[in-house]
């Protein structure tokens, strides 16, 4: 008696499609990628030395806090915007929003942060042929000094990232970022970091619900206590990160 092996169907286009953009996207997520992103705590750091955050439970209310009067006020939608205008060349909208995001940077670490991530992930991009070229009119594309948000949503767009996942993308790293520090500054254990991750996967995707569902003119960061952390961690006495 003769068996016939089933065999896999060809993958799809589509599919493969969308494979190779859920793989850039973890790449472009991924604590690997080198633009040093593991240098910066955003306030975290002194957050810990103010004593504001001290345990695991602090630390998830600090960074639900932020998820939901920051990132999702600010980063997020902003990212969705600048995603659509990278697809529509749109240069004046990208130069906008990219103008936007830098002047809500309220502390010099938190400007310098965007930038030098902006500029690495810019340097990393041109180092792969994936910069933008110049617009169908000669107008470059690529805002001078572009910040990393801006330049996130150049990548996505450019890897296939549908705008939602993207946001989610840049959350998660985000989170990633945040428990790495807490991991080495507070200390934390791995295990505590995963019980955080549980807790606020949730609060991720309704973060990026609330953000698809934003005006412009609801838009804004409402973070006084992080802008005071970071004010504060430019004076700090020990430091292991640059903000």
């Amino acid at each position: 008696m003769s068996i016939t092996m089933p065999t896999e169907p060809a993958p799809s286009p589509v599919g493969s499609d969308n494979d190779l953009a859920l793989l850039g996207l973890l790449q472009l997520v991924s604590p690997a990628l080198p633009i040093g992103a593991f240098a910066f705590s955003q306030g975290l750091e002194s957050a810990f030395e103010l004593g504001w955050v001290d345990d695991e439970e602090s630390l998830g209310e600090w960074l639900e806090g932020v998820l939901d009067d920051g990132l999702t006020r600010c980063e997020l939608p902003v990212l969705a915007r600048l995603q659509q205008a990278w697809s529509e060349q749109d240069a004046e909208a990208i130069a906008q929003w990219d103008g936007w995001l830098a002047a809500n940077r309220e502390t010099a670490e938190l400007a310098a942060e965007d930038s030098r991530l902006g500029a690495s992930l810019t340097r990393l991009l041109g180092s792969l042929g994936l910069l933008p070229a110049e617009l169908p009119n000669g107008t470059p594309a690529l805002p001078t000094g572009a910040g990393y948000v801006t330049m996130f949503a150049w990548t996505a767009q450019v890897r296939g990232v549908m705008p939602r996942q993207a946001m989610l993308g840049f959350a998660w790293a985000w989170l990633e970022n945040q428990l790495a520090v807490a991991c080495k500054a507070l200390p934390l254990g791995h295990t505590a970091a995963q019980r955080l991750v549980e807790r606020l996967r949730p609060t991720l995707v309704a973060a990026v619900d609330q953000a698809l569902a934003l005006g412009d003119d609801e838009l804004g960061p409402a973070l006084p206590g992080l802008a005071l952390a970071s004010a504060l961690h430019e004076t700090q006495y020990s430091r292991l990160f640059r903000s």
